[in-house]
């Protein structure tokens, strides 16, 4: 879903990349709050971590090609709440995820209403902590009709909603998917607009809601643009991911993006806003994130299991501390 990009949302490539060094922003502690860590290898999670990523929240998505049966998705939802929750501890991650029907996927009405009789069986598990990603791709009806209906199944678990914006027509969609949460009888602070770019960032703090940013290389935002538009904007409501799914994107885009802000002259405080503190207020609505949690170090221990099975594989050993960076 994070990855059906158009011509509309593309950007040149062939811009000069620079090299950041991450060392003006260690010490800082990172929220990811919109990260597909089933698409991402171990070697990720590393580099997420050393990076400063203290915690992330999976939604829910698109796996690139259309799922056939509801046991595909049972069992997706099953390793969002399960699997993944523990391969991210296994590296001092905290994982939370959020669980929807993704827009692309609601196109499939047969499937569609299967998948809408499960979810109440997931949104209420532990670690889930709110209904997405949900909204417009090709903004049809069908897609419509499912947005309306998860929307009604937020406000019945009291859990914030993160919304897929669409890349093509964004600007007309953006404000459609607004208009429909607010129409539902949503609170705007406990809706999320994502994939946002200059052209809906104004609107979406006007109307109150979170406006959230995917930095991908070459399309959506670039850091570049990001700090402009924090400039701009301030710091208020604003809050940045990396999306990091199987297409080309960048799970460092966040403490990356933290870094290029640092140089560019934003404060600390904003930085901080914008890249953890504005996460963890809007999903700490759903009860299930303490952002105390982050203050106590995580227990890095790879020889544990998860029904049976672990991260490490043949003769690989364990390795419970998480600050060195020797391979042997």
């Amino acid at each position: 879903m994070c990855c059906t990009h158009s011509f509309e949302d593309r950007r040149p490539i062939d811009a000069v990349s620079e090299k950041l060094d991450l060392e003006n922003i260690k010490g800082m502690k990172f929220f990811d709050p919109h990260v597909h860590m089933t698409s991402r290898t171990t070697d990720d999670y590393q580099a997420m971590a050393d990076a400063g990523i203290v915690a992330l929240i999976e939604p829910a998505f698109w796996l690139g090609q259309p799922r056939t049966g509801i046991d595909s998705f049972r069992d997706y939802y099953s390793s969002l709440i399960g699997w993944e929750r523990f391969r991210s501890s296994q590296f001092g991650i905290r994982h939370y995820c959020t669980i929807g029907l993704n827009s692309r996927e609601a196109n499939n009405e047969r499937l569609a209403e299967e998948v809408m009789d499960m979810l109440p069986l997931f949104i209420y598990k532990e670690g889930v902590v709110g209904i997405g990603e949900i909204g417009f791709d090709d903004q049809t009806a069908a897609e419509e009709k499912y947005y309306r209906a998860q929307l009604e199944l937020a406000k019945e678990s009291g859990l914030p909603v993160q919304v897929h914006t669409p890349h093509r027509d964004k600007k007309r969609g953006t404000q459609r998917s607004m208009d429909i949460a607010l129409e539902h009888g949503l609170e705007p602070g406990k809706v999320i607009i994502d994939h946002n770019n200059e052209e809906t960032v104004k609107e979406v703090l006007d109307r109150g809601f979170w406006a959230a940013f995917t930095i991908y290389p070459f399309t959506k935002m670039g850091n570049e643009r990001m700090v402009e538009v924090a400039k701009q904007y301030g710091p208020e409501h604003i809050m940045i991911n990396s999306a990091a799914d199987w297409g080309i994107s960048d799970p460092l885009a966040v403490p990356k993006t933290a870094a290029l802000m640092k140089i560019k002259g934003i404060s600390d405080e904003a930085i901080k806003l914008i890249t953890y503190s504005n996460a963890i207020t809007a999903f700490a609505q759903s009860g299930q994130i303490d952002e105390k949690d982050f203050n106590v170090a995580v227990s890095v221990d790879q020889s544990q299991k998860f029904e049976g099975n672990t991260i490490l594989r043949g003769g690989q050993q364990p390795r419970t501390d998480k600050s060195s960076i020797i391979i042997s």
